[in-house]
C-alpha cells in the first residue's frame, strides 16, 4: 500500500515541512505546536494572504500570522465590513447589499436602500455590530457554479450581487463566505470568526456613492467604519481624527484670513494677502533652494496646440482631464503639465554633451478637469502650481542627479519641519508609451541609481507614470499623516518623441535622458498640509503676520507706531493694534489668528522706550529694549536657508 501523497511548504527561517496534501495554514501551525494553531489567524503563501483554513500548495512558502502582526490589520477591516452588511440587513431586511472593500483606516459598505438611513441609525447598527462579533460565528469558504450564485442572490433579492456575478470573468472561481446564517459574495480571505474582530472599531459617518462608482448608474448609500486590533489602537486613532478635523485647511484657512474657495470657481483658489504672502515665502524659499543647486528658471505658455500633445502622447492619456479652447480652427489645450513646454526650450539651440546637466524649473501654473465629487480644499483642485523642474542629462549623470535630487528634497522637507520620509518606486503601468526593453533600460537605471544613493524603498508596482518608472517620496506630518508630495522619474520617452538630442563627444547626435521631478508637488496642496500640520500655527518665517504690537492704553500709540516702523524696516512683516480694547482679549484674538510674536505697550514701555514681548503658547512676557527684542526676532524669523547663509558668513 503506497504512502498517502504530502507536500512540502518552506518557512521564514528556510526550513520545510511535510505535511499530508489537503493541509491547511492551521495544520501547519498544529505541527509546529499546538499554542500556535490557536493563535494563527492567516496564513501568507508566497506571499498572499490566504483563509488559515485553505489548503496550501506544494513547494509554497509560508508564514503563518497572529491577530496582533500588522499585515493582518487589512483583513480584520475587511471582516468589519461584512459583519457591517450582516448587522445592517439584520436590522433593515429590505436594504440590498453590494459591496464593503477595507480602506487605509477602516471599512466602508455600499448599501440600496428603499429608506435612507440616518447618521441616528448608525448606533443601532454598530450595536448589533459588536453583538456579531460576540457571537464569534464562523467564516466558512464556499466555492459555487456560477448558475447557483446567480439564482441563490436572485432568490434573496440581491439583485446587486446577481448582476455582479454576471460580468466577472468566466475562468474566474465563485466564492463566498458564510457566518452563521448569512453568506456574501467575496473572494476573501477572511479571519477564522467574527470574535476574531475584536471591539477595536466603530462606525464613523454616512455618505452617497453609485454602483460601479458611475454617477448614471443607481445612488447608493455608504456607511463608512474605521476599524484597529486593540480599542487603545482605536480611540488614539479617533483622537487624531478629531485633531485633524480641528486642523482642516478647509476651516482654517477662512478662519485666519488666508484663502476662500467658492462655487464660481470650481476647483480653484482666492487668495487673500495674508494667504499670498504665505504663498510667495513658500514660493521664493524654493526659488532660491533650486537656484543655488543649479537650476535655470523659464517660464511656458498656458495654451498650446493640440499638436504638441498628440506627439508627447499626452493627447491620448490626458485628453478628458484637459481644458479644450477653440480659435481661428486650431484646438488648444491648457497645459495640465509643463514638460512638453521645456522639450521646447531645450531644442532652440544645440545642446553638446558639456551642456549637461541642464536643470530647467518652472513654477508652472497647471489646469486639470478632474471630478467635482473627487475635489477636496486644496487637497485636490482643477488650478495648480508646481514646482516643477527637468533635468536633462546622459544616462551616466542619472545616478549623481538622483544623489543631488534626494538630498535636495530632504533638506527642503527638514525645513518646512518634515522629519519622516518614505519612498516607493513605481514600475511600468499597464497603459505606457515606449516599448519593453526601454523600459527594462529606465527601471534598471531608476533602481540603481536609488540603490546606490543608498534609498531605501517599497515597490509600487504598476504605478508608474506613461513615459518612465517613479521614486514618490512621502513626507509625514505631525498627525502621522503621510503624503505624497514629491516625484522623481526617468524618462527615455518623450526625448524620442519630441525629438530632443545632445551631440556627444564622438559628434553622434543622442537622445538626453529627461527626469522629472518635483519636491512640494501642487504648491496648493502643499500649503494646505503646512496648515494642517501646524494647526495654523506656522513658523515664524512663514507667517502672513510675524508681530503684531498691541497697545494697553491709548497713551502709548505714538510709541506703537515707531515700534511698527522699526520692525518692518527690519523686515519684520507688523501691524499694530490700537483698539480701545483689553490687552487680555487683544492678546486672545491674536493668539486665536496664530501670530507667533505679540508686543504688549503700556505706559512703562513708553517710558523706557521697552516693549514686552509674548510668544504664541506662552503666558509669560519677557520686557527687553526695543533694539534687543528686534535684533532677536530677525533671526527668528529668518527663512532656514537665509539663516545658515548668514551663520556661514558669520
Amino acid at each position: 500500500m503506497s504512502a498517502p501523497p504530502t507536500i512540502s511548504v518552506r518557512l521564514p527561517d528556510n526550513s520545510t515541512r511535510e505535511l499530508p496534501e489537503g493541509s491547511t495554514g492551521r495544520d501547519l501551525a498544529r505541527a509546529i505546536s499546538a499554542s500556535l494553531a490557536d493563535e494563527v489567524v492567516l496564513a501568507l503563501a508566497d506571499g498572499k494572504p490566504r483563509d488559515a483554513a485553505a489548503p496550501l500548495s506544494d513547494g509554497a512558502r509560508v508564514e503563518l500570522l497572529k491577530r496582533d502582526d500588522p499585515r493582518v490589520l487589512e483583513t480584520l477591516r475587511h471582516d468589519a465590513a461584512h459583519i457591517l452588511a450582516q448587522a445592517t440587513k439584520e436590522i433593515f431586511p429590505a436594504v440590498q447589499i453590494t459591496f464593503g472593500p477595507a480602506t487605509e483606516s477602516g471599512f466602508y459598505y455600499d448599501f440600496a436602500t428603499p429608506t435612507p438611513l440616518t447618521p441616528d441609525d448608525l448606533a443601532r447598527i454598530e450595536e448589533r455590530m459588536h453583538d456579531i462579533v460576540k457571537r464569534d460565528l464562523p467564516l466558512q469558504r464556499e466555492s459555487w457554479s456560477r448558475e447557483k450564485a446567480v439564482e441563490y442572490f436572485r432568490s434573496v433579492g440581491e439583485v446587486y450581487k446577481a448582476e455582479h456575478i454576471a460580468n466577472i470573468p468566466t475562468d474566474e472561481e465563485i466564492t463566498v463566505y458564510r457566518q452563521g446564517d448569512w453568506l456574501d459574495l467575496c473572494r476573501g480571505p477572511h479571519l477564522p470568526s467574527t470574535g476574531v474582530v475584536g471591539d477595536g472599531f466603530t462606525l464613523t459617518h454616512i455618505g452617497g456613492a453609485y454602483w460601479r462608482g458611475d454617477q448614471n448608474n443607481e445612488q447608493l448609500q455608504r456607511i463608512y467604519g474605521t476599524c484597529f486590533a486593540t480599542k487603545s489602537a482605536l480611540k488614539e486613532h479617533m483622537r487624531l481624527r478629531a485633531e485633524a478635523e480641528a486642523r482642516d485647511h478647509r476651516r482654517l484657512g477662512p478662519a485666519l484670513g488666508l484663502f476662500h474657495i467658492q462655487e464660481e470657481a470650481t476647483g480653484s483658489v482666492f487668495w487673500h494677502p495674508k494667504g499670498w504672502t504665505l504663498w510667495r515665502e513658500v514660493e521664493n524659499y524654493v526659488r532660491r533652494r533650486m537656484r543655488d543647486d543649479g537650476y535655470v528658471e523659464v517660464r511656458t505658455p498656458q495654451l498650446i496646440d493640440r499638436t504638441l500633445w498628440e506627439k508627447s502622447g499626452h493627447w491620448d492619456k490626458y485628453r478628458e482631464n484637459m481644458f479644450i479652447a477653440e480659435s481661428e480652427n486650431r484646438t488648444l489645450a491648457v497645459k495640465p503639465m509643463n514638460c512638453p513646454g521645456h522639450v521646447q526650450i531645450y531644442r532652440q539651440r544645440l545642446t553638446s554633451y558639456r551642456d549637461l546637466p541642464i536643470r530647467m524649473a518652472e513654477f508652472g501654473a497647471c489646469h486639470r478637469n478632474e471630478p467635482g465629487g473627487a475635489l477636496h480644499g486644496m487637497m485636490r483642485v482643477r488650478a495648480f502650481t508646481q514646482d516643477d523642474a527637468h533635468i536633462f542629462c546622459t544616462e551616466e549623470q542619472i545616478a549623481a542627479e538622483t544623489d543631488k535630487f534626494c538630498r535636495l528634497l530632504r533638506g527642503v522637507y527638514e525645513d518646512f519641519g518634515f522629519k519622516g520620509i518614505s519612498v516607493k518606486f513605481a514600475d511600468r503601468p499597464e497603459v505606457r508609451a515606449g516599448d519593453d526593453k526601454t523600459w527594462d533600460k529606465a527601471e534598471a537605471a531608476l533602481r540603481e541609481a536609488a540603490r546606490g544613493v543608498g534609498l531605501p524603498f517599497s515597490e509600487d508596482p504598476g504605478e508608474g507614470a506613461f513615459y518612465g518608472p517613479k521614486l514618490d517620496f512621502f513626507l509625514e506630518d505631525a498627525l502621522k499623516r503621510t503624503w505624497q508630495c514629491g516625484t522623481f522619474q526617468c524618462d527615455f520617452v518623450l526625448p524620442e518623441r519630441l525629438n530632443a538630442a545632445y551631440v556627444a563627444d564622438d559628434g553622434s547626435r543622442r537622445r538626453p535622458v529627461m527626469l522629472h521631478r518635483t519636491i512640494l508637488g501642487s504648491l496648493e496642496r502643499f500649503i494646505a498640509i503646512l496648515i494642517e500640520s501646524a494647526g495654523g500655527a506656522l513658523p515664524m518665517w512663514l507667517a502672513p503676520t510675524q508681530v503684531v504690537v498691541a497697545t494697553i492704553t491709548e497713551q502709548a500709540d505714538g510709541w506703537a507706531n515707531e515700534v511698527l516702523q522699526v520692525c518692518r524696516a527690519a523686515g519684520l512683516r507688523a501691524e499694530t493694534d490700537l483698539r480701545n480694547e483689553k490687552i487680555s482679549y487683544k492678546v486672545r484674538e491674536h493668539s486665536e489668528q496664530k501670530i507667533p510674536r505679540i508686543f504688549a505697550l503700556g505706559m512703562r514701555e513708553v517710558e523706557a522706550r521697552e516693549v514686552s514681548l509674548r510668544r504664541l503658547g506662552e503666558r509669560k512676557t519677557v520686557t527687553m529694549p526695543l533694539a534687543e527684542a528686534i535684533d532677536m526676532l530677525v533671526g527668528e524669523a529668518a527663512a532656514p536657508d537665509l539663516a545658515r547663509s548668514k551663520a556661514a558668513r558669520s
